[in-house]
């Protein structure tokens, strides 16, 4: 007993064998080695964002407070563009209005229209596939120029929108040239448009748990009911995140009121969004350093929007394992 313990203690000490061998050393690099290959990796994604994305936007910042029309060196005048934004600018304000109205009619709409297709796509039926595809195919199209033009010619004068309407003794003309309805086509295009939304809400009815809907049916509850008390609110999360997304894009929208208006905002500015005359005044009227001004208005309304968007939502949305 008394030289065993020496022994292993030797052992162990040499390298031997034996339980208090200690481990060899580790074969992983050093953090710092490991952190800059990591970085050398990401290297092309952080010069872009520097070079494509930051850079410029800090560029536009400080244009926003100068003179500067492409042809001249940029002059500093302060507050001067916001100022004459909302004082001497009245398009400015129209701009403002009518992409306001776009926003709160345009995104409820397309929101409604894909969580009531959703339901009806979430229930087993014969070519369920068919379906799904052929309602998110619009929105593999985009915002592009072609469908822009194509729905121009639908809602144009003689179009088959002219026509139907003219059919049931309603002769609304074109409405691509009228100012009541201007606006309303090009939020119908919007709306035609709910792929996108339409499977997110898919994938959000997936994960309800079917024994709730068993619960409310032992309880006699029907279908309005169980929509109001079982869909919505496990589905909350996901209409909140619908709701961000759609908003954004609905301040971003350019390519339609481009296309339908001729690039004018007409007629009479009923389709004067806010991006089409954000690029009327830099690239048409190059005032570069106003429209960098609107365009950091822009960013401002928008994520205070969004901000109210999330506060309001701990009023409605629910999350499992919440214990409110």
């Amino acid at each position: 007993m008394s030289t065993a313990a020496p022994e292993r203690t030797a052992g162990a000490a040499s390298g031997g064998g034996g339980l208090g061998r200690p481990r060899p050393p580790g074969r992983r690099q050093p953090y710092g080695e490991r952190a800059a290959f990591g970085y050398l990796f990401l290297s092309p994604w952080i010069a872009g964002a520097l070079l494509l994305t930051l850079g410029p936007m800090a560029y536009s910042l400080y244009l926003s407070f100068t003179d500067y029309d492409l042809f001249t060196s940029p002059s500093w005048v302060g507050l001067d563009n916001y100022v004459r934004l909302f004082t001497e600018d009245d398009r400015f304000l129209s701009s403002v209005w009518v992409t306001l109205k776009y926003v709160l009619i345009s995104t409820p709409l397309k929101l409604a229209a894909a969580l009531g297709v959703a339901l009806l796509l979430n229930r087993p039926s014969r070519g369920q596939g068919f379906y799904r595809a052929a309602f998110y195919a619009p929105s593999l199209l985009g915002a592009s120029v072609a469908v822009a033009l194509v729905w121009r010619v639908i809602f144009d004068d003689g179009g088959p929108v002219s026509r139907l309407t003219s059919a049931f003794g309603a002769d609304t003309g074109g409405w691509t040239t009228d100012p009541q309805f201007a606006l309303l086509a090009i939020v119908l295009l919007a709306v035609w448009q709910f792929g996108a939304p339409m499977v997110i809400f898919l994938a959000g009815l997936k994960q309800i748990p079917t024994t709730l809907y068993d619960a409310a049916a032992v309880d006699g509850a029907g279908w309005w009911r169980t929509f109001r008390s079982v869909t919505v609110p496990m589905l909350s999360p996901v209409i909140l995140f619908n709701l961000v997304l759609e908003t954004i894009h609905a301040f971003q929208a350019f390519t339609a009121a481009f296309v339908v208006s001729g690039g004018r905002g007409g007629p009479s500015d009923s389709t004067l969004f806010y991006t089409l005359y954000l690029y009327q005044r830099g690239f048409v009227d190059f005032q570069m350093g106003y429209a960098s001004a609107m365009a950091w208005l822009l960013v401002v309304a928008i994520a205070i929007v969004t901000a109210v968007l999330f506060r309001t939502s701990r009023a409605w949305v629910f999350y499992a394992g919440d214990a409110r």
